[in-house]
């Protein structure tokens, strides 16, 4: 049997991702008519069309969607194995691509940068910050390796592990949080006085959840970008918000006249690791489980 070019198959595979062959060959360090040639060498390989092609417009074909799909999976094996190679087989070496959503990345990166330091001091660490949904599609086409995401979260073909616990705390202007009853109840809050990042932030839904924010009324039409413009808003006596503990620990409220009620039971939100399923560096994982956890407000390694 003749094996299809691995090269080829990464430029299918970007090809793919970029939907546009001028950008999938810059991106492969190639020329647009390597990248078209390679393409037709597969297809005369498989001996089947993968796109469909008219003028300067394509599609690809159900069989060359499939392809692309096995062909990610081939590629990130194939690239394990030789990191793995080249590194004699120390899954304790080598290098890391690692993605971190917004609301944890700055006040994690300090602690996390000398837990690699000292822990793993072998493993060249690459982070990456973003949202949640771009995270998952780079971990699913290869770009990266592992991700740090709040949870609970569907990650379909991937596993997780659960790091520790979050809890969320309400947030507000001192002169506001001498007016809240006690026992505090967080239906007796006006309408548009909760704040909240917008929707393409994971912890929304999560702090929604947690703090049981069945009224959708009393949230804000204001969105945020992040979670210092919470504390901007928060600190204008405009309303309140919630704030994760991992954010409070790092005084992201310092020279604020601000106020952290203590946090509801079960108002937490999970935080942890996300990977492929099938990776062949699972030891490495779970050690930097070990290491993060720590590091976490309430360590719940699982």
């Amino acid at each position: 049997m003749k094996w299809p070019n691995l090269k080829h198959l990464h430029y299918l595979v970007t090809l793919y991702q970029e939907q546009h062959f001028h950008r999938a060959a810059q991106r492969c360090n190639v020329s647009q008519s390597t990248l078209s040639t390679a393409i037709q060498n597969l297809e005369e390989h498989f001996g089947s069309q993968l796109l469909e092609r008219e003028h300067k417009t394509f599609v690809f074909t159900s069989l060359g969607l499939e392809i692309v799909e096995r062909s990610k999976v081939l590629l990130q094996e194939a690239g394990e194995l030789v990191e793995f190679a080249q590194n004699a087989g120390n899954w304790e070496k080598g290098k890391l691509k690692l993605g971190v959503i917004p609301t944890i990345a700055p006040f994690m990166f300090e602690g996390m940068i000398g837990a690699f330091k000292t822990f793993l001091p072998d493993i060249s660490l690459e982070l990456q910050e973003d949202t949640t949904h771009n995270l998952l599609q780079q971990l699913t086409d290869g770009q990266l390796d592992l991700l740090i995401l709040a949870l609970p979260m569907e990650t379909p073909g991937c596993k997780q592990m659960v790091l520790g616990h979050d809890p969320f705390h309400l947030v507000a202007h001192e002169s506001l949080a001498s007016t809240l009853p006690e026992p505090f109840d967080i239906t007796t809050l006006p309408n548009n006085s909760i704040f909240l990042l917008q929707q393409e932030h994971c912890m929304t839904g999560h702090a929604v959840s947690a703090c049981n924010l069945q009224h959708r009324e009393q949230v804000s039409s204001l969105a945020a970008s992040s979670l210092y413009t919470l504390v901007q808003l928060a600190n204008s006596k405009l309303g309140y918000t919630f704030m994760p503990e991992l954010a409070l620990n790092q005084n992201i409220i310092k020279n604020t006249e601000l106020k952290a009620l203590p946090a509801e039971d079960n108002a937490y939100r999970e935080i942890g690791l996300v990977w492929r399923s099938g990776t062949t560096r699972m030891r490495l994982f779970r050690r930097i489980g070990e290491v993060l956890s720590p590091l976490l407000p309430v360590p719940v390694l699982k």
